[in-house]
């Protein structure tokens, strides 16, 4: 396709890329169109609404979201670092805009219209945050008196008090557990872990007090009383599916599951094409997180290790919340499966996730000179001496 005699921008990012992340990514993709076809006609007609018109806006949304994806691959990690920086400012004052002037869904505002479409601009903070806090804990690594973890948790405080607002407590518990395993990653106090841990548990108690609705899903969850309709049809869905599924198009369950094309599009999988190809799903859920963290762990850099483990994690954890639910090994949340469930502001959002995940993944020549010269000065370090 390029030799590597050629240096232009597109033949570099093809010889530098991961191109087992970028198929994994693609792989997921496959999985959000095969399911679109799925999932969404039953909930279509159910409202009222052309048969595939679900099926045609995410063929829509993929297309700018592919663009996003490998668009974003190709920046260094100095421009991640300043488009991360635009987009959570961008990403906040539409937030900020939400609470005001937003559209009520279910009683919280998280979404606002732009152009005639609907926009979720917390989807698109998450991934700036992560970098940015990656930078932060940096430069506290780099520069010790530069204060990067104290201004990281302030930021993490004005994020979640906004999320919080709108309300959205799902997105509240990812932002955390994330930004909570990049804090460990970059080397927290276990006295910091006490102290944040227990700050946790109180915001969860706190939550179960504060918001009706927050009490009656964890109630529902633990008693097994009350509206469990989905949740309930979704395990059903799940075990009607067996091992290899009813086949493409036999479900019959889909057609009553109120969220089939979105938070249960997972269960919509395990009818239709069963247990074996779910299996299939989540391990390249796990690649991703697993092979990233493995490539955090070789990287020099202080900023692209923080990065990538933020970055896999946000993925990994937003995943395992949508799959645990549809399993009900957790209380129902609205959480969509990345790439897979339907959703503009996600799919575009998750895409950016992934570029940023690409972009600093990417081999290139200081990260390789940086390792031989990590891997030399712990081969020749001299033991130290003992007592």
């Amino acid at each position: 396709m390029y030799n590597r005699s050629d240096r232009s921008a597109v033949a570099e990012w093809w010889w530098t890329i991961d191109r087992w992340f970028l198929a994994a990514f693609i792989a997921l993709i496959g999985f959000g169109v095969v399911l679109s076809f799925a999932a969404s006609p039953a909930v279509a007609e159910r409202i009222g609404l052309d048969t595939y018109h679900f099926v045609e806006r995410h063929a829509l949304f993929l297309l700018p979201a592919l663009a996003v994806m490998i668009g974003v691959s190709f920046l260094d990690p100095r421009q991640i670092r300043r488009l991360a920086l635009v987009v959570l400012l961008i990403s906040v004052a539409l937030m900020v805009m939400a609470l005001f002037f937003g559209v009520e869904v279910k009683g919280s505002r998280r979404w606002v219209r732009l152009a005639g479409l609907s926009l979720q601009p917390s989807e698109f903070m998450k991934p700036a945050f992560v970098i940015l806090c990656a930078w932060l804990f940096a430069e506290a690594k780099r520069r010790p008196e530069i204060p990067g973890s104290l201004i990281a948790m302030i930021l993490f405080g004005a994020m979640a008090a906004l999320l919080v607002a709108q309300p959205d407590l799902g997105q509240t518990v990812l932002l955390a557990g994330t930004w909570g395993a990049m804090f460990f990653i970059a080397g927290l106090s276990w006295l910091w872990i006490l102290v944040l841990g227990g700050v946790a548990a109180s915001g969860m108690v706190g939550a179960y007090f504060a918001f009706p609705h927050v009490a009656a899903r964890i109630n529902r969850f633990l008693t097994g009383e009350g509206d469990t309709f989905q949740v309930d049809t979704g395990r059903e869905a799940i075990i009607r599916g067996g091992w290899f599924g009813q086949g493409p198009g036999e479900g019959t369950v889909k057609r009553i599951l109120p969220d089939s094309h979105t938070d249960f599009v997972f269960s919509v999988l395990a009818e239709e094409f069963g247990i074996v190809l779910c299996g299939v799903l989540v391990s390249i859920f796990a690649f991703i997180v697993i092979r990233a963290l493995m490539q955090a762990m070789r990287d020099h850099d202080p900023f692209q290790r923080f990065a990538v483990s933020g970055l896999a994690i946000l993925i990994g954890f937003q995943s395992t919340i949508n799959i645990a639910v549809n399993l009900q090994l957790m209380p129902a949340k609205g959480m969509t499966l990345p790439f897979v469930s339907y959703g503009g502001s996600s799919m575009i959002a998750v895409a950016l996730t992934a570029g940023m995940l690409l972009a600093l993944t990417r081999r290139r020549p200081e990260s390789r000179a940086g390792r031989v010269q990590f891997h030399a000065a712990s081969r020749f370090q001299p033991a130290s001496q003992g007592a």
